[in-house]
C-alpha cells in the first residue's frame, strides 16, 4: 500500500511540476515536441544562447508580429540545430537543416528564410532529416500556445 501511495504521490507530483513548466507543446509529423515559446524581441534575441544540450523532444517556437522574411543566427549559441521556418498558416515555408554552433559570437553567418514567415522553429540537428521534413508539412500548436495576430 505504502508503495502505491509513493507511486500516486510521485505521478501527482510530476504532473504537477508539467502543469506549472506551461506543457506548450507543438506537433509536426505526428512527432510531439516540448517547446519554450519565445514572443517578444529579448526573448528572440536570447533566444537557445549558451546552452549545452537540448532533450531531442524538445525545441523553441519563436512568434513572430507580422509575415516576412526572416533570418536567424547562432551567436553563443553551443548546440547544432534545424531552423524551420513556417508562414501564418502554420505551413513549412523553408528549412536550414543541421546549423552548426558559433561559439565565438563574432562573424556568424545568417541563415535566412526562403520565403516569408512568421513561426521559426528550432529542434535538434537531424530532427529534420529524422522527419523526412518537405516544405508544406504543417504545424500543429498546443492549446496552450496563443497564435500570432
Amino acid at each position: 500500500m505504502r508503495i502505491l501511495c509513493l507511486f500516486f504521490a510521485l505521478f501527482l507530483g510530476c504532473a504537477a511540476g508539467c502543469t506549472a513548466m506551461g506543457g506548450d507543446w507543438v506537433e509536426l509529423k505526428g512527432n510531439r515536441y516540448a517547446v519554450e515559446v519565445s514572443d517578444d524581441d529579448a526573448s528572440r534575441a536570447r533566444g537557445l544562447m549558451f546552452r549545452d544540450a537540448m532533450a531531442d523532444d524538445a525545441g523553441m517556437l519563436f512568434i513572430h508580429d507580422r509575415t516576412e522574411h526572416l533570418a536567424y543566427w547562432m551567436k553563443n549559441t553551443r548546440i547544432a540545430l534545424d531552423i524551420l521556418y513556417f508562414d501564418e498558416g502554420l505551413t513549412l515555408v523553408s528549412q536550414q537543416r543541421n546549423v552548426p554552433p558559433c561559439l565565438s559570437g563574432v562573424n556568424c553567418p545568417v541563415y535566412p528564410s526562403r520565403a516569408p514567415a512568421r513561426y521559426v522553429l528550432e529542434l535538434n540537428a537531424g530532427q529534420a532529416a529524422r522527419l523526412g521534413l518537405e516544405d508544406g508539412a504543417a504545424l500543429t500548436l498546443g492549446p496552450a500556445i496563443r497564435p500570432a495576430r
